[in-house]
């Protein structure tokens, strides 16, 4: 089956809210998003710190990717825009060599791709504090959920606050209870209060950034 097919059936897969066709994304661009980070960083912590960063702004971006873009591409994208993040933040001036070959050999540009992919993980001018709490929260609890093999909440999660699918709807999609739907989303929603809490912020509320709480 040629690469970008299996693409399209891999992101379909994810759509669909297969708890294993998450892991399957991981699996098959972990390593490669790894080696070219941590070519560029030589920090290992901070280097799986960007991939999980990555994975998690294709998670919220999905509702919006275009499937004509090569899924490899895409997350290369991302990874090269956080990289360029990272290496601002450390006083480090980013290289040209941050402009990858893709699998065709053309150019990715990270900038250009990297800044549409996702509206809760956007750097730079306009982030508020807001959404790096919501950011900072949020990859932690998909790191730990990615650690534990725990699949059926982020796919969960990604049904109700990226897609916005009712309740009802998205335990008919994992086949679970309504019941466990609304334990998972009042899960995450507490711990962004939490973290909202934590960083003194003044009416912070997560519904003013997309996600339903109620």
């Amino acid at each position: 089956m040629p690469a970008d097919e299996a693409d399209r059936l891999l992101v379909a897969r994810i759509r669909q809210g297969e708890s294993e066709a998450w892991q399957d994304c991981i699996e098959r661009y972990e390593g490669r998003l790894l080696a070219f980070v941590e070519s560029r960083l030589r920090n290992r912590a901070t280097s799986e710190d960007v991939v999980q960063e990555t994975f998690m702004g294709f998670l919220v971006s999905l509702p919006n990717y275009d499937e004509n873009t090569p899924l490899e591409s895409y997350l290369f994208s991302i990874a090269a825009h956080k990289l360029i993040d990272v290496l601002r933040r450390e006083g480090r001036r980013p290289a040209m060599s941050l402009f990858l070959p893709d699998s065709q050999g053309k150019a990715i540009d990270p900038v250009g791709t990297a800044r549409r992919a996702s509206s809760l993980m956007r750097s730079g001018e306009g982030r508020t504090a807001e959404r790096l709490v919501i950011a900072d929260c949020l990859r932690e609890l998909i790191a730990r959920w990615t650690d534990r093999r725990e699949f059926e909440r982020l796919m969960c999660i990604e049904l109700l606050f990226s897609l916005g699918m009712p309740n009802k709807d998205a335990a008919r999609r994992l086949d679970i209870t309504e019941q466990a739907v609304a334990n998972h989303k009042h899960f995450v929603v507490s711990k962004l209060r939490e973290a909202g809490e934590r960083a003194r912020l003044r009416d912070f509320n997560p519904a003013d950034f997309g996600i339903i709480v109620d």
